[in-house]
């Protein structure tokens, strides 16, 4: 089939069954996820065969053109690449540490991928959109291109000086190319919950992840929401040495963020010694997670889509933080509900870990299949002989919603997937052994700070930034040999 003939009609429905079966597409889950790996390519099938016609056929004919010797991760992320929704996807697992290597090589390409669309258009919107007297020059060519946007250089005078910038603008058609995928999503849920049911997996509430994933796509094209993310970020990070945000510009509209260039590399190509490496986890982990996750604010703000294309080394060697577009907001009950999960998980004590459960929006907390999997998670911490850390509380929410659980919400959600993006960056610089290290780090000193007034507060009370009460500290210290005994007797089970 050639490309022409590709563009002009619907390719042929077995031709591109078979194609897409070639492709091996649950290879993109881990060995771990086996069970659902059928599931994943029929779906992906499902997916792409309700896509207009015009889109099918251009997907089709890339994999035409592309070389016989191509690797099937290279086709894979091409595939990807054509959908706002599947691009998202495979920025999501690029980094996963139980992915094949060459799979994850190739899909790390979409993080960061270099400009292939015609800015003409853009190009015109975009002077358009800043008026004529605004004195910015726009250049001939992109900077980069991401899932839905593309970033164009700019440049103006000030006070003699020449400065740099760069516009932030939605891909041609993106937004209309976004909805065609979303309006799929509601039969893909009711595909997914009666295949499902055939192939003898967990009924998961599909169609309720459907929908909040389409809710947070739908915020990724939302300029507007972006610049005031990063005006909050830009606020919390103000002290920060070694992480910050890019300044916005003047010329921010909700079609165009504007902000100051940073020259510098994608930190996850950087090569850098175990030291160095050490150091800037510690700064991207202290800033974008304990920083906002340990504070007293009712609300905190999380960067939502941590992947090694949004993390930049400047030259100065600080962290530039790039695409605010998605973002969690976690509310201090939220916090405080994990922090109960920690110390009860620490306490090995299933009951305090079913009402912290609760507390996170689990509604299924004391079902008998949640005690299972939080005997089985307590079992493996137990054995593993490794200090409880973040890792652990993730892949329990993880087994528990794989197992059918609901209710956690998507903005925990977004805060667990970015979690999971910057361990990945961290792993692959070798910086992830330590990765909790400044989370904890960062509560203890906060706790330290908090005894003064805690000596004035009510012994119940939570108001304070690490989220805990008086109360709650006195029961983690009574609960020390409780748990030694609790802890011993799973090592002898």
């Amino acid at each position: 089939m050639n490309r022409h003939a590709a563009s002009r009609a619907r390719p042929d429905p077995d031709l591109a069954r078979e194609l897409f079966a070639s492709l091996g597409l649950d290879a993109l889950l881990p060995e771990k996820l086996a069970g659902w790996r059928t599931l994943l390519a029929e779906a992906m099938a499902f997916f792409l065969d309700r896509l207009p016609e015009a889109r099918l056929a251009a997907i089709v004919a890339e994999q035409f053109a592309l070389a016989d010797t191509a690797a099937p991760g290279v086709r894979i992320a091409a595939l990807l690449a054509h959908c706002p929704t599947l691009h998202k996807l495979g920025q999501v697992i690029a980094r996963h540490p139980g992915l094949d290597a060459g799979l994850r090589h190739a899909l790390q390409a979409l993080e960061s991928m270099p400009p292939t669309t015609d800015i003409a258009p853009l190009l015109a919107a975009a002077r358009a959109e800043l008026g004529g007297d605004s004195g910015v020059h726009l250049a001939e060519r992109a900077l980069a291109e991401g899932s839905v946007a593309i970033v164009l250089p700019c440049s103006w005078r000030e006070h003699g000086l020449l400065r740099e910038g760069v516009l932030k603008a939605l891909k041609p058609g993106v937004a209309l190319r976004l909805g065609e995928e979303l309006a799929i999503l509601p039969a893909l849920g009711d595909f997914l919950v009666g295949r499902g049911a055939e192939l003898g997996l967990p009924a998961i509430d599909y169609h309720g992840y459907l929908a909040a994933a389409g809710r947070l796509l739908k915020e990724e094209i939302r300029l507007d929401r972006e610049q005031a993310h990063m005006r909050i970020a830009s606020t919390l990070l103000a002290a920060d040495a070694h992480v910050f945000v890019p300044a916005l510009l003047p010329w921010c509209t909700p079609a165009l963020t504007a902000m100051e260039r940073i020259h510098g590399a994608k930190l996850a190509d950087a090569i850098v010694a175990p030291h160095e490496a050490r150091r800037l986890g510690r700064a991207l982990v202290g800033g974008l997670l304990a920083r906002p996750f340990w504070s007293p604010a009712e609300r905190a703000l999380f960067h939502g889509d941590l992947h090694g294309g949004n993390l930049l080394r400047a030259d100065d060697g600080r962290i530039a933080v790039l695409d605010w577009s998605l973002a969690a907001h976690l509310d201090k009950a939220q916090r405080e509900a994990l922090v109960d999960l920690a110390l009860a998980a620490l306490a090995l004590d299933t009951g305090r870990i079913a009402s912290a459960l609760a507390g996170l929006g689990l509604v299924e907390s004391c079902s008998a299949s949640v005690s299972a999997t939080v005997d089985q998670a307590l079992d493996n911490f137990v054995c593993s002989g490794r200090a409880l850390g973040f890792d652990w509380l993730i892949g329990l929410l993880d087994a528990l919603a794989l197992q059918g659980g609901s209710g956690f919400g998507e903005q925990l959600a977004v805060f667990r997937k970015s979690w999971l993006s910057l361990a990945g960056v961290l792993g692959d610089l070798g910086a992830g052994a330590d990765a909790d290290l400044p989370l904890i780090d960062l509560g203890v000193r906060r706790l330290a700070a908090e005894w003064p007034a805690r000596l004035l507060a009510p012994a119940d009370s939570r108001a304070f930034a690490t989220h805990v009460s008086t109360a709650d500290l006195w029961r983690a210290a009574a609960d020390i040999f409780p748990a030694s005994l609790r802890y011993w007797a799973r090592r002898a089970y």
